[in-house]
């Protein structure tokens, strides 16, 4: 069940995706969105302005306007963030481009799937492994890769509510516990 929260989001979301295409810009709101995700994970304090409750709506917004026109997004990305702030829901806007990406991805018929890899995967492994998930989804299979060392090896990859778990780490801690299991028997 979707919490509320994501379920406002993905209101947001949707109606956002909705006017992008009605203005034919989908694809500048998107590319707007995903430079946000960035510039939200990268700097510490546009992750403090857009969480921190102190701020009044007036300061919210022209802190979030400032940062769009810096970036220099379309004018329907700046005005959709002008009336997230608007409304004191700056909080959401990571689930709302979550949400955009994952509404986007199904009106164009794929899937997104999360790639965690212990390694940087060659255009050769990515570009297999994104037909192998295609063939296997029957659907087409954008690829989400992130590199996560702690995997040790091998690679987790999540579509949807399915996660194939072929790492290292996994199998350690596998042979870890039928040895546990063992040793107490």
């Amino acid at each position: 069940m979707a919490t509320q929260t994501s379920q406002v989001a993905s209101r947001y979301a949707v109606s956002l995706l909705d006017m992008a295409g009605d203005a034919g810009s989908v694809e500048q709101v998107e590319k707007d969105l995903n430079a946000l995700a960035g510039m939200i994970a990268a700097s510490d304090d546009l992750q403090k302005l857009i969480k921190n409750p102190l701020f009044n709506r007036t300061q919210h917004q022209r802190a979030i306007l400032a940062v769009a026109d810096k970036a220099g997004f379309s004018d329907l990305t700046r005005r959709f963030l002008g009336v997230l702030a608007g409304n004191r829901r700056l909080g959401i806007i990571s689930g709302v481009i979550q949400a955009f990406g994952n509404e986007l991805a199904r009106r164009r018929g794929t899937v997104s799937a999360r790639v965690q890899s212990a390694f940087v995967l060659s255009p050769v492994q990515t570009d297999a492994l994104q037909k192998a998930l295609s063939d296997k989804m029957g659907q087409n299979v954008t690829l989400n890769v992130e590199i996560d060392k702690s995997l040790l090896g091998g690679m987790v990859v999540t579509v949807g509510s399915v996660m194939i778990d072929n790492s290292v780490k996994r199998k350690l801690e596998r042979l870890k516990r039928a040895m546990e299991s063992r040793s107490a028997a």
